[in-house]
């Protein structure tokens, strides 16, 4: 693949979701990713489903591929070793020693048992920047729990705000602590390989499930921390804006966002509403009327049916939108104008439509803009499906062989 980080190689011993996801970001972005997996079973989430594809015609169970896998697995190739066999350790080692970038979210310790920890991994190779992710941190108090995401979230704060109220804390509809950590780990690497550049030398990156969902509080944290005001869940309203929400009308809902106070004005001239009525005039009495405010809304909106509604907000230029189902989000022209959803062709289940990578390139000239992102992207490997290669182009040196450290 083409893109900014075309000359790297990673080798990734992740699995499940949170360092795959940190992995698929640095292939997306044009680096050799060999993932490395236990033999025979692989990486946990082959196992997550349903829902499973097979290949038409193939209905045996050793066929199956797990859509879980797919969702985070793009842009790389697959050798399963055995960190337990001496032979797989070497091929390990040599990897490793040409590597640029190595990823684990292995308990902690668990790495160094193994016989890779720091210390060795800067001994073979001074210039690897090395990614770590674990549950609840590396080290303090509970550093050596697992981490699983819908555990973090809740052990985090982000359920205590997510949901219809105080009394019904639910996660978020995606592993979005392990996806966040995965992002946060991506972004701590490109940093380490900046500062490579500079110096010459690699340097160990860690983040957590814990400190991913804690790094997201925004202003629910500092209305805490600052304001000593503890946030709790409610529902599909904003707690420091309003009107912001989910609002009913005559055959459904829709979502708007009064920002500003000339929004809120535009709002009540479209629909006959007193913007300086009581309890009505700035956003911070709004907030404190929220439900009436609701209220008010709501009788506005009940006899206008959802299409109609959100053809009036546009046209007085209030931010507004539907709620789409996952469906109608890929169907949706604005999804794949932005290359949201890309095509590849996968070893056994032949083409398939996966979800794309969120950034594209532009090189601005004085002709304008020309796109540079990369469009070609490999699907998700079988298991070992690059193993025999990847053996062969990093078999251990011979005894007495160059065994220094690659660039």
């Amino acid at each position: 693949m083409n893109g900014p980080l075309e000359d790297l190689l990673v080798v990734d011993l992740t699995r499940a979701l949170a360092g795959p996801h940190a992995a698929m970001m640095l292939g997306d972005l044009g680096a050799r990713v060999i993932k490395v997996e236990n033999p025979g079973s692989g990486d946990d989430t082959r196992g997550w489903g349903p829902p499973f594809v097979q290949p038409e015609g193939h209905p045996e169970p050793s066929t199956r591929e797990s859509t879980y896998f797919l969702s985070a697995n793009r842009n790389k190739e697959s050798i399963t070793l055995d960190l337990k066999d001496e032979g797989d350790k070497a091929v390990l080692t040599e990897l490793i020693r040409r590597a640029d970038v190595l990823l684990e979210n292995f308990r902690p310790g668990t790495l160094g048992r193994l016989g890779f920890g720091t210390e060795v991994l800067a001994e073979l190779n001074p210039r690897l920047v090395m990614l770590s992710i674990s549950g609840f941190g590396h080290d303090g108090p509970e550093g050596a729990r697992a981490g699983y995401d819908q555990i973090a979230q809740g052990e985090a704060g982000l359920m205590s705000l997510t949901g219809s109220g105080p009394d019904d804390p639910q996660r978020v509809g995606v592993p979005i602590g392990d996806l966040l950590a995965g992002m946060y780990g991506a972004y701590g690497v490109l940093a380490a390989l900046l500062e490579r550049a500079r110096t010459g030398r690699g340097q160990v990156v860690r983040t957590s499930l814990l400190a991913a969902i804690v790094g997201v509080h925004a202003f629910q944290g500092t209305a805490w921390t600052v304001a000593g005001t503890v946030g709790h869940a409610q529902g599909n309203h904003h707690p420091s804006i309003a009107p912001y929400g989910l609002f009913a009308c005559a055959d459904g809902s829709v979502q708007l966002s009064c920002g500003s106070e000339s929004l809120w004005q535009r709002l009540c001239a479209e629909f006959g509403l007193d913007p300086e009525a009581p309890g009505m005039a700035t956003n911070a009495e709004r907030v404190g009327h929220r439900d009436d405010v609701i209220s008010l809304l709501e009788r506005a909106f009940a006899d206008i049916p959802a299409a109609d509604l959100l053809a009036r907000l546009a046209a007085a230029g209030i931010p507004a939108g539907k709620v789409r189902t996952l469906d109608e989000v890929y169907s949706w022209d604005q999804t794949r104008s932005q290359g949201l959803l890309v095509d590849v062709d996968h070893a056994t289940l032949g083409p398939l439509h996966l979800p794309g990578p969120p950034l594209r390139f532009f090189a601005a000239g004085a002709d304008g803009e020309t796109e540079t992102t990369g469009r070609d992207h490999v699907a998700p490997p079988v298991l070992g499906a690059d193993s025999a290669a990847i053996r062969a182009e990093f078999a251990p040196p011979p005894p007495g062989g160059d065994e220094g450290p690659g660039a």
